[in-house]
């Protein structure tokens, strides 16, 4: 396995984070693989995703998606006690409230998850292909 294949990528504002975005579009994320550590205010999603931003786009990855600095996590329309329900990421968006931000996670059939953090800074980090 090629290392330089292994994407990373770290988002501390809105481009970025449309970067981050557009590679999960249409990721694969089991209820299993989202995490909140709140006691280090870490949200982690570990998701499934086609290597869109390289040559070879028909590429299955395996990617992790960490979220720092995270106050609260919300999430609407998703069944957390069905572990094996696999939800597809459509895209990642936030608002500006005053002093904090709210990332919005957009899932399919209407299901969302909401993070409040005081600061954007999120890193997409490919873990192996799959094959």
């Amino acid at each position: 396995m090629d290392k330089k294949y292994l994407a990373k990528i770290i988002a501390t504002d809105n481009e970025g984070l449309q970067m981050i975005s557009a590679c999960c579009g249409g990721a694969k994320v089991k209820i299993s693989d989202i995490k909140f550590l709140q006691s280090s205010k870490i949200f982690l999603l570990s998701i499934e995703r086609l290597k869109i931003e390289s040559s070879q786009n028909d590429k299955k990855i395996n990617s992790i998606c960490k979220f720092d600095f995270i106050d609260e996590v919300k999430s609407k329309n998703i069944d957390q006690k069905n572990k094996n329900l696999t939800l597809e990421l459509i895209g990642i968006d936030y608002l500006k409230n005053k002093d904090d931000y709210e990332i919005n996670l957009m899932f399919n059939n209407n299901a969302h998850i909401s993070l409040k953090s005081e600061t954007i800074e999120v890193r997409l980090e490919d873990q192996n292909e799959i094959k």
